[in-house]
């Protein structure tokens, strides 16, 4: 016992300051593109041609990024030849529409706050079911990620629980396949209303890399609507916490 202590005293705090402090991210990490339209020569379209699940589209005004498909692989900022496109640091990706995560310049509208009768119900004490729709456990390995003493979720009052009959809502990962609709449907109908749905990666949002195969249904929102959007493959863990926190006013 004196050991267990000894050594929990050396290890001192190891919860992070978050969000009191900003997180402090390796350079290497791919959060939020940028992109440089300025660079961006008019007739190029390696980076539309080169990504692997169409995430890049053209229009009027130059390209724009569905960060909602996007894998954050990193190959457009690399193949650019202008390098007109690039990766920022930046993990606050999580927004309440679908639209707000098509990028056309290089800002991104984050998620609002509940409505006042939701925070009222959920600000203090949201308790959350967790449903994996056929995802490969990256997206699932994140989430799960913050209910450790780093990340501590429930200093929040954010919880997963066992029962749809105990949550509040559900956090869905994976792209839904067809084996997983009915479960995810009857997850849905068993939380008490009012509810809230969040859905956590690319897979998730629109099918991730699996878009348009027939065993998928390209994401969770042909299922039930969604509250919650938070992209990534897999997101990091500060972004998926910085999206509950703003849905909950904490942040």
């Amino acid at each position: 016992m004196f050991n267990v202590l000894g050594a929990r005293f050396q290890q001192k705090k190891r919860t992070i300051a978050f969000p009191k402090r900003e997180p402090v991210l390796p350079d290497r990490f791919r959060g939020r593109p940028e992109i440089r339209r300025t660079l961006c020569p008019p007739d190029c379209r390696i980076c539309a041609d080169m990504c692997p699940t169409d995430a890049i589209r053209f229009g009027a005004d130059g390209p724009a990024i569905d960060l909602g498909r996007c894998l954050f692989c990193g190959k457009c900022a690399e193949d650019c030849p202008k390098q007109a496109i690039r990766h920022t640091t930046d993990y606050r990706l999580a927004v309440r529409n679908r639209n707000d995560l098509i990028l056309k310049g290089n800002e991104i509208s984050l998620a609002a706050a509940l409505k006042e009768e939701s925070l009222r119900l959920f600000g203090r004490s949201l308790k959350l079911r967790e449903v994996s729709a056929a995802g490969c456990n990256a997206c699932e390995a994140d989430v799960n990620v913050l209910s450790t003493i780093v990340f501590d979720l429930g200093r929040f009052g954010i919880q997963f629980v066992a029962s749809p009959r105990h949550a509040d809502g559900i956090l869905i990962t994976g792209p839904l396949s067809r084996n997983m609709m009915l479960a995810l449907k009857k997850t849905y109908e068993a939380v008490p209303d009012p509810r809230i749905v969040i859905a956590v990666g690319a897979c998730a949002i629109s099918g991730g890399p699996f878009i348009d195969l027939p065993e998928i249904h390209n994401g969770a929102e042909s299922a039930c609507p969604i509250d919650l959007y938070v992209p990534g493959c897999p997101p990091h863990p500060m972004t998926i916490l910085d999206g509950l926190l703003r849905l909950i006013r904490a942040r």
